[in-house]
């Protein structure tokens, strides 16, 4: 018979009790036992949901607390000495500490994962040698077993991804991960002793180019755990996209039980297996339902690639499964109470995927007969919605149509607008400003609620909303920052804000998911043609301006990261929904513009996110992607200054595209990455400005100055005075008032220190 089988499970909890019991945690209105007790909670719901939906093969330990690769870290014993000496096991208190910093210790990296908004923390591999440093993976195998009455599949992050994600390797490779294979056998041997019948080892890294001394190592990783005598099944799973001819031949002759496919993102993996064949003796875990969008599956089409997937692979070999964790949908479409019926009826968040699953399932052992009438049901869905939405707009396609190359590139080079900036602004070497937000405090939060709610007037809200804008502006004043900023006390979320103004999404109530710890996101859903029916932003941007004689950025987020932060549509090219997007913006700059605002900053944090795990295809990603960005900024003088901001990436990647936006100022994260993504900039020789950030805004701890200088004097070995800002990593949005104002004062005496240092000497004075 064939399984249904779950690759991991959103884990925020349905209505985000874990992000409420962290937060509570961390401000100390509540203990470790509390925060315990929550999460076991929320593991036993999403339980109790797969198994009440009639799941095969339900997961666990695929729960985390923060992070599930800082889980693996703290298996594996990971844990660099700055955060104190070895413990038997780690500790709690030392897991948060390297999730968010400690009094003088910063945190570990925060970056993307594969192409997600989903955040990592990188593992280190220059501290102590790896040990088996916690139980976290047998508590919750027995926890599930117990609960669900029979073998749960515990999931495990695999070596070589752990490896190949990590940085800071100080010997080969190939030592790193036979420190690493020790501790792997000893989890599988304590989990087969427990009962496990299968297990889940996640390699996604092979999805990506690997080398072939990569593709070596994953040979000597898993015939050394394969070949052990005392071991559960193995479930080597891949997703995000598909094997390569030379991944395809080793990955299905490696001494495993079982392999996981992705048949929803690219035919790569179905090319292969059409190609080349199964072995008969592995399951085949065939990933025909998509795990990371919420458009509702195609049953016909889902069933036709299982169907010709038997024709390689017995039926009882056969795990109808996502193609990725469930991690990265809201977890019920139940929940909402507004969505448009015809929207709706297009939608399945994790819960309805886990019904996809089981009516596919019964097809392939039953046959298509026994799934008739859901058959129906699915066909119809699709007849009704397409008739009752408005997809295309005319008057959208006409533009796009008409774009000509003047449409993406700025009347005037670099070396030309620089002066007339320098000029019209007239600021200080090393300008200080932030990068967008200031704390979202409860009564901004409950205010926004009740006007939301229809409790108060649109006038008192606004007023409410002005008096906010007028204090942020007299308190940056007060600290002395050169370019202000309004501190986006209306927006709840950078991209949902747009959302909600422009024609063509739709916006949940309860469609949350993990970005990384608590942080959590709704994404916007892209169901037709983009378009905007009125300015966003130029109300408030201009009353902010009108309260101060320095310069108020205008605060827009840019095309390709609201196009990556949402569920896309998927019958036109993302590439075109991106053009859509920047027109509207190109429209919102134009009326900032016209408004007076000189500064206007268009955030792109989600450009390195959207690259192509495979390389051969991120020269077509980039071209549209930044051009995307330069239609929706070039439409201006010469004299306006267009910024932007990026974070949480590997900028080595990019850094042309980057220099190739062509935008004036760019914002980066670079407190925790030590220096690492300035040499990227150094060895490019960047040639406009840039501002890497001194604070880590994703920490509770307030920076010293001279931490800041030293960062400052760090970043000046890779650039010139005239080209250094001072701001920190990212918004401020996330953290409190006590953390963020000293913070802040620490920035701007920290750019005063450097002005005292360095003007007169060959720089620029302001």
């Amino acid at each position: 018979m064939a399984k249904s089988s779950v690759l991991g499970y959103p884990r925020i909890g349905k209505h985000r009790e874990l992000k409420w019991a962290l937060e509570r945690c961390w401000a100390g209105e509540s203990d470790e036992a509390a925060l315990r007790e929550t999460a076991r909670a929320v593991r036993r719901a999403a339980w109790q949901v797969q198994r009440d939906a009639g799941i095969d093969l339900i997961p666990c330990n695929d729960f985390s607390l923060y992070d599930h690769v800082l889980d693996t870290i703290c298996l594996v014993g990971l844990v660099p000495e700055r955060f104190g000496s070895p413990e038997p096991e780690v500790s709690l208190a030392t897991y948060f500490a390297m999730a968010r910093g400690a009094a003088g210790v910063p945190a570990l990296e925060l970056t993307k994962w594969f192409d997600t908004n989903y955040h990592y923390l990188v593992p280190e591999f220059d501290g102590p040698r790896p040990r088996l440093a916690s139980a976290k993976p047998f508590e919750e195998f027995a926890e599930a077993t117990a609960f669900l009455g029979r073998p749960a599949k515990p999931v495990l992050l695999g070596p070589l991804s752990l490896l190949l994600l990590g940085k800071r390797h100080v010997r080969p490779l190939g030592e790193h991960l036979a420190e690493l294979l020790p501790i792997y056998q000893e989890v599988l041997e304590r989990l087969a002793r427990a009962g496990a019948e299968w297990v889940q080892i996640d390699e996604p890294v092979l999805v990506q180019d690997r080398t072939e001394e990569e593709l070596r190592l994953l040979r000597q990783a898993y015939e050394r755990l394969g070949r052990a005598s005392t071991r559960p099944k193995i479930m080597l799973q891949t997703y995000y996209g598909s094997l390569d001819e030379a991944s395809w031949d080793l990955v299905t002759n490696l001494p495993v039980e079982g392999i996981g496919l992705d048949f929803v993102r690219d035919d790569g993996n179905r090319a292969l297996l059409n190609r080349h064949g199964f072995p008969e003796d592995k399951v085949f875990g065939a990933g025909v339902v998509d795990g990371r969008n919420v458009w509702r599956t195609n049953l016909v089409e889902a069933l036709e690639k299982l169907e010709e997937i038997a024709e390689h692979v017995s039926v009882d070999r056969i795990w109808v499964q996502p193609t990725c964790s469930l991690l990265h949908l809201p977890h019920d479409l139940r929940l909402e109470r507004h969505l448009p019926e015809p929207v709706r009826a297009l939608l399945a968040f994790a819960e309805q995927r886990l019904e996809e699953l089981v009516v596919l399932t019964r097809a392939m052992n039953e046959g298509r007969h026994a799934i008739l009438d859901e058959l129906e049901r699915n066909a119809e869905a699709f007849r009704v919605a397409l008739d009752g939405l408005r997809l295309s707009r005319p008057e959208v396609r006409e533009r796009l149509a008409a774009l000509t190359e003047d449409d993406f590139r700025r009347a005037s080079p670099y070396e030309i607008r620089e002066p007339l900036q320098r000029a019209r602004f007239q600021l200080p070497l090393f300008p200080t400003t932030t990068i967008g937000s200031f704390p979202q405090t409860p009564d901004v939060r409950r205010a926004r609620a009740q006007w939301r709610a229809g409790k108060l007037r649109d006038e008192e809200y606004w007023a409410f909303i002005r008096e906010r804008i007028a204090e942020a502006i007299a308190r940056q004043e007060e600290l002395g920052l050169d370019v202000l900023v309004h501190g986006e006390f209306e927006r709840a979320d950078m991209v949902e804000y747009f959302a909600e103004r422009l024609d063509g999404f739709v916006l949940t109530e309860h469609g949350w998911v993990q970005s990384y710890g608590s942080r959590v996101v709704r994404p916007p859903i892209i169901f037709g043609d983009v378009a905007r029916p009125a300015p966003m932003t130029v109300e408030v941007i201009r009353y902010a301006q009108s309260l101060t004689r320095k310069p108020v950025k205008g605060m827009l987020t840019g095309p390709v990261t609201i196009l990556n932060w949402s569920f896309v549509r998927q019958d036109i090219p993302r590439r075109e929904v991106a053009y859509q997007i920047a027109l509207a913006l190109r429209d919102e700059v134009q009326d900032l513009e016209a408004a007076g605002i000189g500064m206007i900053q268009i955030d792109e944090p989600a450009l390195r996110e959207g690259l192509p795990l495979r390389r051969a295809e991120w020269a077509e990603y980039l071209d549209w992607a930044v051009r995307a960005f330069r239609l929706a900024s070039s439409g201006v003088r010469d004299e306006t200054q267009i910024h932007t901001h990026m974070c949480y990436s590997e900028f080595a990647d990019i850094v042309e595209a980057i220099d190739a936006l062509d935008a004036d100022v760019i914002s980066i994260e670079n407190s925790r990455s030590q220096g690492e993504l300035l040499r990227v900039f150094q060895d490019y020789r960047y040639p406009r400005q840039i501002g890497p950030g001194v604070y880590d805004v994703h920490s509770a701890r307030i920076p010293t100055v001279e931490e800041m200088v030293g960062l400052l004097e760090q970043a000046l070995r890779s650039l010139r005075p005239e080209q250094l800002w001072v701001n920190p990593d990212c918004g401020l949005k996330t953290r409190r008032p006590e953390e963020v104002w000293p913070s802040l004062r620490n920035m701007v005496e920290a750019a005063r220190r450097l002005r005292e240092r360095y003007e007169g000497h060959g720089a620029p004075a302001p």
